[in-house]
């Protein structure tokens, strides 16, 4: 009998706990199974879950085209997302620019830090030993916060725009902002997939992160290659700064609201497998939301935090991920 694949497992473990923590809480908070399955507020907790999973995809996405095509793993990602949101309030709140320029304003700005943080940084150390890699990308994080932190200061500070919210049913209510992610997420893959396998530069990317060594013989522009994806994963956190900067609000520190579990879901997905990505961001986003529907919103964050545990025992290499 043949050895069941362990990402097959990793589903069944993923669908079963899904189960369990959406309907067991509400069965014995409710006593009743009819009255625990058509909690509509279940459903709506649900459904905000999935359009969180297209926030968090969004911002798995650029880390892991950085990380499959450079090979060293991004830990100041969030932070280039929050100086996208600084751009952003800054053009709009401040300088009156409108946000249709000053969002794509943002993208270019954070683009242009990726570019940079390649070209000054990363290239630096391509082939130095990982842990000297992850100590240069940790060493940047501080280094933006206490940029952000001298230059802008510690307060709060809000957009002002809200895109609102629309029944579904009559007691279900969905954002606009997270489904505006979700869509534009679903988009990103579809263009990056569309990229990546139909035009001539997609096609260099996806070699050289493949086999280096062999493209560099083939006469491959290995900087060139290696400095578009930067900036591509650069513009990727600007569009992901484009949608938080309208849910959340702007400060130094809000990268680490949310990237400690990007690096996470990019590691459950498998490093540099975008896919991969794709459906931890809906697996975590899920455990988060229904964690917190049932019990406080720390506790979802538990729930996530203790199944990516238990799965890099299983499956270490990530849902996606090849074997070494």
């Amino acid at each position: 009998m043949g050895k069941i694949d362990t990402r097959v497992w990793l589903v069944v473990i993923a669908a079963t706990l899904f189960v369990c923590l959406a309907y067991v809480p509400a069965i014995v908070r409710e006593g009743d199974f009819v009255l625990a399955v058509s909690d509509v507020f279940l459903y709506e907790s649900m459904i905000n879950g999935l359009l969180l999973g297209g926030v968090l995809a969004l911002l798995s996405l650029g880390l892991n085209l950085i990380f499959g095509v450079v090979d060293v793993v991004w830990i100041c990602y969030a932070e280039i997302v929050m100086l996208g949101m600084y751009g952003i309030y800054y053009l709009h709140s401040v300088y009156g620019v409108p946000l249709a320029i000053a969002m794509p304003a943002g993208i270019l700005i954070t683009a242009a830090i990726g570019y940079a943080v390649h070209e000054l940084v990363i290239r630096h150390l391509l082939d130095s030993a990982p842990i000297n890699q992850l100590l240069a990308t940790g060493g940047l994080l501080f280094f933006f916060q206490s940029v952000a932190t001298l230059a802008f200061g510690i307060d709060f500070r809000n957009l002002g725009v809200s895109l609102g919210s629309f029944p579904l049913t009559e007691d279900i209510y969905i954002s606009w902002s997270r489904l505006a992610a979700f869509a534009v997420a679903a988009a990103c893959v579809v263009f990056l997939y569309l990229f990546l396998t139909r035009t001539f530069m997609g096609t260099a990317i996806r070699a050289i992160s493949q086999d280096r060594e062999i493209m560099t013989l083939m006469g491959a522009a290995q900087g060139r290659l290696y400095l578009i994806s930067s900036a591509i994963g650069g513009g990727l956190a600007g569009l992901a700064a484009c949608l938080l900067v309208l849910q959340y609000d702007v400060h130094p520190f809000v990268g680490l609201s949310f990237g400690p579990i990007t690096f996470m879901i990019c590691v459950l997905g498998g490093l540099g497998n975008m896919v991969g990505g794709f459906i931890a961001a809906f697996i975590f986003s899920e455990l988060i939301a229904l964690g917190g529907y049932h019990f406080d919103l720390e506790w979802g964050y538990v729930f996530a935090f203790v199944f990516f545990i238990a799965m890099m025992f299983v499956r270490p290499e990530g849902i996606m991920g090849r074997r070494s």
